[in-house]
This record gives C-alpha cells, structure tokens and sequence, in this order.
C-alpha cells in the first residue's frame, strides 16, 4: 500500500510561525534533472525501505527531492502495474503544474522491471476488484453504478452506490469522485468529465465503472481523432 502527501521540505513549524515560502524553480528541465539525480542517490534507501514495508522511512527524504522540482507537486509510491513498484508525480491536473511534471516524465530515466513512472494519477486495471474502507465501511467499487450524459466533448455523469445513504455527506463525495479517478485515471477524469453528481437512487440506464471507462476512452479516442 502506498502513500500520498503533499510534500514539505522542513519539519513541522512551530503553529504560532508562518510556513516558510518554498522556492519555485524558474527553469522545470533542470529541475527535472535535480529531481532525478536525487532519485538515483536515494534509491538503494528507497528500495531497502520499500522491501522491508516501510515506506514511511524514505518520505522525507523523498518530500525534499520533490521539492527540486515544485512545493505543489505531491508524489506517491506504490505497486506498479507492468513493473513491480510505481512512482506517481502529479500536479493534481493544475496548468501551472503541468510544465513541471512534462519536464519530469521527458526527463525519466525508461521503465524496467522494478520501476515505472506517471506523471498522473493511473486507473486502476479493474475497478470491480478494489474495496475501500471509508468511514467504518468497507466498500465494493464492483456495486458503483454511473449515469452519463454525453455533451460533445465531456460527459456529465450521476454516481451510485447502495451505501450511499448510511453515509454522511462529506464521506459520500469522497465515494461519488473515487470511483471515477480509479475507473479513468486523473488526468482522463480532468479533461472529459464536467459535472459530477450523486444519485440517490440507482438511475435508469446506469453502467458500471468497467462500461463508464469504454464510454469515456472511446470519446476521447473521437475527439482526437476529429483533432
């Protein structure tokens, strides 16, 4: 299981103290390329720590190296999909961010067994098999269930799920948005959803996440084409 933080260069300040202001880089290649001389240094820390289950070890270290490249940017580790660990760098889809992390996967070093690299968020390959544990409850992402309204170019969607009404309000919009970053990564979310709404009812017509992924990556593959 891997973790994701916003990262920070300093311990925690003293709370009557205001955060230092962190440096943004002016040139994101060079970065880029401080970030990943950094990575190279750490990694043998970084693999002993993630071999021995304890990632906890290396995000310090980690949240600094981060921070050759951008403050804002976040970062996590976790299994990967083609190779046994992942490396995610996001921005969280912000524009000003987006020149930071294309410097970052230009200037990657290519994947290989153990490493891959995202410059975003990645789906899920199955959203049916993830269970989430949100508030007590321990949650199928097999029983979600989207309506979509296509528009064009972007899809308004209503999402359901059978817990929804046990949940409270806050947990509930945590569920209505997961479900669609897992099924469609970040950054294919930020470009072709536009509203996002939570049913309260099972809407008529509604698929699954697996049905919602084709629909979505279908118009994205016409519109690009159109392009």
């Amino acid at each position: 299981m891997g973790f994701f933080r916003r990262n920070r260069t300093e311990d925690v300040p003293d709370p009557r103290t205001a955060w230092p202001e962190q440096e943004i880089p002016a040139d994101a290649g060079a970065a880029a390329v401080a970030f990943w001389t950094r990575w190279f240094e750490l990694l043998p820390l970084i693999s002993a720590a993630l071999g021995e289950r304890e990632p906890q070890r290396v995000e310090h270290d980690l949240c600094q190296a981060v921070a050759l490249l951008h403050p804002d940017l976040h970062f996590s580790l976790d299994r990967g999909q083609r190779a046994i660990y992942s490396l995610v760098l996001t921005g969280q889809e912000d524009p000003a961010l987006r020149p930071y992390t294309d410097a970052w996967k230009a200037a990657a070093p290519p994947e290989d067994a153990i490493w891959e690299y995202h410059d975003s968020v990645p789906p899920v390959p199955d959203p049916a098999e993830v269970t989430v544990n949100i508030a007590q409850h321990r949650i199928s992402l097999a029983d979600v269930r989207v309506a979509a309204l296509v528009e064009e170019s972007v899809v308004d969607v209503a999402v359901y799920h059978p817990v929804f009404a046990s949940l409270d309000p806050e947990t509930r919009s945590t569920l209505t948005f997961l479900p669609l970053d897992a099924a469609l990564g970040e950054r294919l979310a930020a470009e072709r959803l536009r509203r996002v709404e939570t049913a309260e009812a099972e809407p008529q017509g509604a698929i699954t996440l697996l049905e919602f992924r084709d629909l979505v990556r279908g118009l994205a593959e016409t519109v690009g084409g159109d392009d």
